[in-house]
């Protein structure tokens, strides 16, 4: 089967709203082995979305569209739609009781310009909102099937996983299965070279490699007959590349490198607390969206002035005076007070240049000093990344947060 989808909505080509629904619907199709081969976006605009519509029934079997179902004059997708496949727009009662007892348990009046939306073209199916007012609808029509859903993600997510993906699993063949292994440590150069044989003969699976600022994304992805064969396919990949790759893949799917320390940090029942200096709390803040990360970090502290580095975490002033407060020296001691005043088991101290003034000859923009502490561990790691402020300050906490990984994997068992 393919798909096409298009996305409604002025503000998507105004760049007001990033298109993260189109996105998820790509992953939900490659899973279930749908082909997808066009997504479109057109404005709130009826004629083009109706020729979009015209030309995405020319060329898939399945078409999805996201958006404009709501009650206002420019919501015209399920018009649009049923004036194409030549359907009236016909009252669906389940809907409009819905949508009633949805305004009533917010206590407030449905509006007349809300009916609108109980109305689906003719022979088609309503597909529940459980999460808002604007129904889906699915339409089955010359051996095409065209489903419309709402546009707010918290919407259109459950809709689709609830109602839409059963209607599509009917009847498929074969599926799609993908798995992202993560990779810290190394450039994306470096890992293509070290899998480039792996990448030049792939066929079923294929790897795909992705780069991001401070790690590398290896989507290892197959087709067979089932789930369980596309995974076992995956499995022998991946299988390969962790041979190759050893400890420098940390994790798969959507773990974080944070997600992989708090665990590691958990599973020893030892504690961690940050100082950072041009990372402004970067670290601190992203270790705290781990859910359970109060069970192993115990405090971060931003020490941005010398000041700060002296009065808070006992660096003395001639060790400042002496290498300058962006030194492999003052690193270290950042990271050795911090964790003495925590009391905890490791420290990480950070003190950099993140630009994009204030670096010089001697310490140019981008030069970085990672500092750890731990039990018989002290070690300080010395960086130097180009690119802006937002990138050195992202890679140099993702090199923190390895640098602790490696240690608690190798050296500290």
């Amino acid at each position: 089967m393919r798909a096409e989808i298009i996305s409604v909505g002025t503000e998507l080509l105004l760049g007001q709203i990033v298109d993260t629904n189109a996105a998820f619907l790509s992953r939900e199709l490659a899973a279930l082995g749908i082909d997808l081969y066009h997504r479109t976006t057109v404005g709130d605009n009826p004629e083009r979305l109706r020729q979009a519509v015209e030309d995405a029934l020319s060329r898939a079997e399945l078409v999805i569209t996201i958006g404009g179902l709501g009650p206002t004059t420019d919501d015209l997708t399920k018009e649009v739609v049923a004036q194409v496949l030549g359907l009236e727009l016909v009252l669906d009662q389940p809907s409009l009781a819905r949508m009633e007892a949805y305004f009533r348990q917010l206590g407030r009046k449905m509006t007349e310009n809300n009916y609108k939306q109980a109305f689906i073209p003719a022979g088609g199916q309503a597909l529940p909102n459980l999460h808002g007012t604007a129904p889906g609808v699915a339409v089955r029509w010359k051996e095409r099937l065209v489903v419309c859903l709402p546009g707010p993600s918290h919407e259109l997510e459950p809709m689709f996983r609830d109602y839409v993906r059963p209607l599509l699993q009917t009847g498929q063949n074969g599926v799609i299965f993908s798995r992202v292994l993560k990779i810290s440590g190394r450039g994306e150069s470096a890992v293509a070279e070290e899998i480039a044989d792996l990448l030049a003969a792939q066929t079923n699976p294929t790897i795909a490699p992705l780069a991001s600022p401070g790690e590398v994304k290896l989507r290892l992805t197959a087709r067979a007959a089932s789930t369980a064969a596309a995974e076992e396919l995956i499995t022998g990949m991946e299988a390969r590349i962790r041979e190759r790759l050893g400890l420098a893949v940390f994790g798969v799917d959507d773990e974080t490198l944070e997600e992989v320390v708090v665990r590691l940090l958990a599973g020893r029942r030892e504690t961690l607390a940050v100082a950072e200096s041009c990372t402004g709390g970067l670290l601190a803040g992203q270790l705290t969206e781990v859910p359970g990360a109060s069970a192993v970090f115990e405090r971060g502290v931003v020490t941005y002035s010398n000041r700060s580095k002296v009065e808070l975490l006992g660096v003395p002033e001639e060790v400042i005076n002496t290498y300058g407060a962006v030194s492999a020296e003052v690193a270290r001691s950042m990271a050795a007070g911090i964790r003495e005043q925590a009391g905890t088991d490791w420290g990480i101290g950070i003190t950099g240049i993140a630009g994009p003034g204030g670096g010089t000859a001697e310490k140019p923009v981008g030069l970085v000093y990672v500092g750890l502490e731990g039990p018989a561990v002290s070690l300080v790691k010395k960086l130097n990344f180009p690119g802006s402020r937002q990138i050195v300050r992202r890679r140099t906490v993702q090199t923190a947060l390895d640098l602790l990984r490696l240690e608690l994997l190798t050296k500290h068992r």
